[in-house]
This record gives C-alpha cells, structure tokens and sequence, in this order.
C-alpha cells in the first residue's frame, strides 16, 4: 500500500522531552530531523528490532523473578534456622542448669581437696615431730612393738638373776627411695665418710675420659641410729586350758599332717584329753600349742609330765609343759649408734639398681677417698621402698 505523507503543520510547538523514567530510543534509519519518511521494509525491521528488545527484556524479567524468588526462600530458610536454634536455646536451658550445678560440685570438690591436701601436710608434720621425739622419748616406741610368742629354754634357780631374760636385738630399719646402707669391715672407715658428710662420685669410669664426659653425683653420708632395748619386764601368767608340747619328730612330717595327729589324740578321754579349741605350730622352736575347751584338762596332762603318741608307725615319747603367757608391763629403749654402717642419701636415679650399686661400692672402697673395705650394701632406687634387717 501506498504511504501517507504526513508534513507537520507550520508553527507546531516543540516536542516534549520524554519523562525520565522512559528510555530514549534511538532515531530509526532514514529519519532524520524527525521526519516520518519511512519504508514498509524499514517499519518491518524497526517491529522485529523491538520484538527482540521485548524478549530480551522478558528474559531479564524471568530471571529477575527466579532470583527474587530464591532470595525469598533463602530468607524463610534463614527464618527457619532461627526458630530452631531460639526452639533449642530453650531446651537446652535444663541442661545449662546441671552443667552450672555440675560446675559448682567440681569447686566444692576443688575446695575440699585443698583442705585434705592442707591437713595431710599437717599430718605428716606431725609425723615428723612425733618420729623426732620417738628418739628423745624412747618409750614412745612401746606402741609399735609387736605381739610375739616367747618360749623359755632355761633353768629356773634360787639364784637373783632368775627372773633375767637375755635379749638378742633384731632391728628393722625402714629406707626410702634414693638412699643406701654401706657398712664396713671396720669401724673407724664409716667414721672417716661420715666426718666427710658429702661425698663426690663419679658414675663414668676411665683415665682417657675428657672432663665433659665424665658423670658425678653427690650424695650425703649420716650415721645409723636405732632403738636397743636396755631394760624388759614381762609379765607371766600361766594358762588354764592350754599346754605346750615339745619333743616332736623332725621335720620329715609336714606340719597340718603333725597337727591333726596331736588333736586327735588330744581330743580323746581316754588319752586324758578332750575337745580341742585350737593349735598352733611355733616355728622357732619346733614346740606346738594346744588349747582345750574346757578347764582343768591341760592340769591334768601337765600332772602326767610325758605320754606316748603314735604319729605314723612310731610312737614319740612327747613332753608335756605348762604354757606360760606373757605380756610386756615395762620396756626402756635407749639409742644406740651402728658403729660400721652408714645411710648415703640423696642419690639420683640416673643408674639402673645393680650399675648404681656397683658404682658406690666402687667408690667408698677406694682407700684414697677415705673408704675401706665394704662388708655388704643395700640401695633402695628413687619410688621404692625397703626394710633393712640388723642383727648381732
């Protein structure tokens, strides 16, 4: 179809600038100082140009959209995250309570550790004071002297010395961890390492040895003091129901076997016996104890003085004595110094216990370091304890 031609009349204003929230769109081909001259060719292409500027910007639309949408549900999924953590801060409130109580146990905990940490301290201070007295105060020793059955062996006489008992002294000594007991073949040796009270010894051993190699330790050298004691009263008291049985056989029987033939043969009327309450084998001297029920049986074994007991094939010519109980009612102690034996303490744990050893007999042997001849030495390494044994 044919065109129109459409000329502007004279004198018509200006056109208007365009508001600005449109988007200015440039002048198509061929139009020129705002001519309306166009082509169906161009009008064609200018109607695709802007279908095209449509759906691109309907892409952009959608896009804009989905990504709206996204930060929608992102949001609600953020809302969502904090009602469950508000939802779970409130559960947890009971827990927050017995972690605070559990919280408050452990200071009180704490707290009562301190104090028991405080009066061991003070415990043990007292230990200290009371051992220290121990030495002052010999009778402070009585408490911690233990039961022991004795048996005498001698001659009761007219004589004044009668009722005298001879002691043999078995002392125990406790040592601690880091510390040794030397003693020496003579006296006047212990004496010397003593007077010298800290003694340097060396742990590597060789002339060729530079001196940065060589290892030494130093240990302190005290004297031995313990408790003897130098008067004991004993209290006898002779039992009603028990009697004490010697001449048994030898060793060849074992002991239960030896035991169970006496009590049955005790046990028995018509062998002056009767109910047995308890035996007891005294090792030390080979003697057994029997005690009965009932009174006035062990008078009457006593009175017979021997009997004779089958105990296997044999029959045993046994002697029956009165069984004596005693009770100590008076004991003095008094210190006394071992006169070849020396306490080295404060030895370090750098040595196994037999390198160690070695090591300090090595040392206080050599008559040039003022030592002598060793008879016997005990080390104790450092967290161990032991019990040293003297004996005359």
């Amino acid at each position: 179809m044919d065109s129109e031609e459409v000329t502007a009349p004279c004198g018509a204003p200006d056109r208007a600038e365009p508001p600005s929230s449109f988007v200015r769109l440039d002048s198509p081909q061929g139009l020129q100082d705002g001519g309306l001259e166009t082509t169906p060719e161009q009008v064609r292409q200018e109607i695709e140009r802007y279908k095209e500027l449509c759906g691109a910007l309907e892409q952009d639309n959608a896009t804009l959209q989905r990504e709206k949408e996204d930060v929608e549900q992102r949001i609600q999924q953020v809302k969502n995250k904090r009602e469950l953590i508000q939802e779970n801060l409130q559960q947890r409130n009971p827990l927050d309570d017995l972690i605070q109580s559990l919280q408050s146990q452990i200071f009180l905990a704490e707290e009562e550790r301190s104090g028991l940490k405080q009066e061991k301290e003070m415990l043990e201070k007292e230990l200290e004071e009371t051992r220290k007295k121990s030495w002052e105060d010999p009778i402070m020793m009585l408490p911690a002297l233990p039961e022991r059955n004795l048996v005498f062996k001698g001659r009761a006489t007219d004589k004044e010395d009668v009722n005298k008992l001879m002691l043999t002294p078995l002392i125990r000594y406790p040592l601690q961890g880091g510390s040794a007991l030397i003693t020496f073949e003579k006296a006047e040796v212990a004496q010397r390492v003593i007077e010298v009270k800290e003694h340097t010894v060396e742990l590597s051993h060789g002339e060729s040895l530079e001196e940065l190699d060589r290892c030494q330790m130093r240990v302190q050298a005290s004297p031995v003091d313990v408790l003897l004691p130098s008067a004991l009263e004993i209290g006898l008291a002779q039992s009603s129901r028990s009697i004490l049985v010697s001449g048994l056989p030898g060793r060849g029987i074992p002991e239960e076997i030896l035991l169970d033939k006496l009590e049955l043969f005790f046990s028995k009327t018509k062998n002056g016996g009767s109910e047995v309450e308890s035996r007891e084998f005294l090792d030390d001297c080979g003697q057994v104890v029997l005690t009965f029920v009932h009174d006035g049986v062990a008078e009457q074994l006593i009175a017979r003085g021997q009997v004779q007991v089958p105990i296997g094939k044999t029959k045993y010519k046994l002697k029956i004595s009165p069984y004596m109980r005693g009770e100590v009612t008076n004991l003095q102690l008094q210190p006394s110094r071992c006169a070849r034996t020396v306490l080295l303490s404060g030895i370090p744990d750098v040595l196994a216990e037999e390198p160690m050893r070695d090591a300090l007999e090595i040392h206080f042997q050599k008559e040039s370091r003022g030592g002598g001849e060793v008879d016997a030495l005990g080390y104790v390494p450092a967290g161990r304890r032991a019990l040293a044994v003297f004996s005359e």
